[in-house]
């Protein structure tokens, strides 16, 4: 490991609990930061309400300043309650396709959180996953901390333990089989990071503004290889959230994942030649294993910054 990436360990890795919410408010208060939390959401009618409870009841409701500003649930298309029970839970709920509808939206998760600038005004963007049980506001309340006490502290993200099934520290399959490995090689100044993909990350609007977003599973990758060279290793930061429950995904969905997630950071590494865009996978049909092809999400959003809609609400 480089000595940089020691120092920053030392310096830029923190507890949720080293920054009490008493702390956090009275920062926020004299400051007068807004923050706005955003899930991405798609079919996560199990899970998003309890979300979306816990951050009302603990870190905006009885609280002599809200550390949350906005709680706003942005929906892809869900074919089951998710919008209703969000709602129903106290969030602001917002459809994809309802933000910048002169841009015809793709799917994937960066698509979603891209839009999402606009349909949010916080100086402090927070993203969680819709998809988390036994939901902590530690979550939010520990990403959030280093940004409303430190000034230089511009990129944090959440780590934690990630269970699979009944064996500890066993899931994040992908990013210790593709991220890990990545970073490691060709960016190893990010080799510190606990949970590089990982969906729960809180970000200054002026950086996220300024960064091209990644439409697909890609954008959690490219996200911080570009914050990374836009502002420095030292801007850069991690806190301890504790434990991460969610619902895991199969091994050919990985797999998908896994392409993207190469395809973002090749596409970093040379703006010249680039592998071809798909994945064969193979399901065993009645007659044998049968081939399907995916695309791989390739597309990637401008920053914000070059958005007219958004520019004119800037002027505004």
């Amino acid at each position: 490991m480089l000595d940089e990436v020691e120092r920053w360990l030392a310096d830029r890795s923190w507890s949720a609990a080293d920054r009490p919410l008493d702390q956090l408010l009275e920062r926020k208060r004299a400051a007068g930061t807004t923050v706005s939390v955003v899930l991405p959401a798609l079919d996560e009618e199990a899970t998003v309400g309890e979300i979306v409870e816990v951050i009302r009841r603990d870190l905006i409701e009885g609280l002599p300043v809200p550390l949350v500003d906005e709680l706003v649930v942005v929906d892809s298309g869900s074919a089951d309650r998710t919008a209703e029970v969000a709602a129903k839970a106290g969030a602001r709920v917002v459809h994809r396709d309802e933000i910048l509808p002169r841009v015809p939206a793709v799917r994937g998760k960066g698509e979603v959180l891209w839009r999402s600038l606009l349909a949010t005004t916080g100086e402090i963007v927070c993203f969680v996953d819709a998809d988390l049980r036994d939901f902590s506001s530690a979550f939010v309340s520990g990403i959030v901390g280093p940004l409303l006490t430190d000034p230089q502290v511009q990129f944090v993200k959440a780590m934690y333990d990630r269970p699979l099934g009944d064996a500890p520290g066993q899931g994040g399959r992908v990013t210790e089989l593709v991220a890990r490995p990545l970073l490691n090689l060709h960016w190893p100044q990010l080799a510190g990071f606990v949970q590089p993909l990982g969906g729960e990350y809180a970000v200054r609007r002026s950086l996220l503004e300024r960064l091209p977003f990644p439409v697909g599973y890609g954008v959690e990758l490219g996200l911080l290889v570009d914050a990374l060279h836009t502002v420095g290793l030292d801007a850069l930061a991690q806190v301890d959230v504790g434990v991460r429950l969610h619902r895991h995904q199969d091994g050919q969905a990985l797999g998908r994942m896994a392409a993207a997630i190469y395809r973002t950071a090749q596409l970093r590494l040379s703006r010249g030649h680039l592998v071809r865009p798909a994945l064969t996978q193979f399901e065993r049909g009645p007659d044998g294993f049968v081939p399907r092809t995916y695309a791989v999400d390739t597309e990637e959003r401008p920053p914000m910054l070059e958005i007219e809609e958004y520019a004119v609400r800037r002027v505004a």
